[in-house]
């Protein structure tokens, strides 16, 4: 498994909550010399690609190439296996993003008739499975025995919470205050 810094693992977090799976705006925090070299070691991993930014579609602009077309960052789907999230399907990324993310889809026909779309499915053995494991239990889980649990930052725990598990995959987190144990977080049972 990849090993991810904590900015590394927000700019993926953040990128994996967006439809479209653009990197970008970075954190404030990472500005000039220091976004280039950690956005440059994310594109040599395979985390992130750089790809033709779609301006018209607002998409935000990382860098113009030497002949002059605005280039986005894009997510891969290794990057998002590197923070444990099953990639929605392989058609989310802007155009011009490599892999199965090129591949032309047809145009969207849906209807009402049309069946509900299909489920997420995880993978087995990952981080993602692990944490709604904890979640499941009956004692629910801290963000601090997940970060042990998993070795992410807290705000990486948030960021997969809110985003990953109630965005993406629809399920409903609750949290309580339990004395002696401090704010602890639950999924229904399977």
């Amino acid at each position: 498994m990849t090993k991810l810094s904590d900015t590394q693992a927000l700019i993926l977090s953040a990128a994996a909550q967006r439809d479209n799976r653009i990197a970008l705006p970075l954190p404030d925090s990472l500005r000039g010399g220091a976004a280039a070299k950690v956005v440059g070691a994310m594109i040599a991993k395979g985390l992130l690609e750089e790809v033709p930014a779609d301006v018209r579609k607002g998409e935000p602009v990382w860098r113009e190439s030497d002949d002059g077309h605005d280039i986005t960052l894009v997510a891969t789907d290794a990057g998002l296996a590197a923070i444990g999230v099953e990639p929605e399907d392989a058609d989310t990324g802007p155009e011009g993003a490599t892999g199965a993310q090129n591949e032309v889809s047809p145009p969207d026909t849906a209807t009402a008739a049309d069946p509900a779309p299909k489920a997420r499915t995880m993978r087995q053995g990952t981080k993602q499975e692990a944490v709604i494991a904890m979640l499941r239990a009956p004692q629910g889980a801290t963000i601090d025995e997940i970060a042990v649990a998993t070795n992410w930052a807290s705000h990486t725990i948030r960021g997969f919470l809110s985003g990953a598990l109630k965005k993406k995959l629809g399920l409903e987190v609750t949290s309580e205050k339990v004395e002696g144990r401090g704010r602890t977080y639950h999924l229904p049972p399977a």
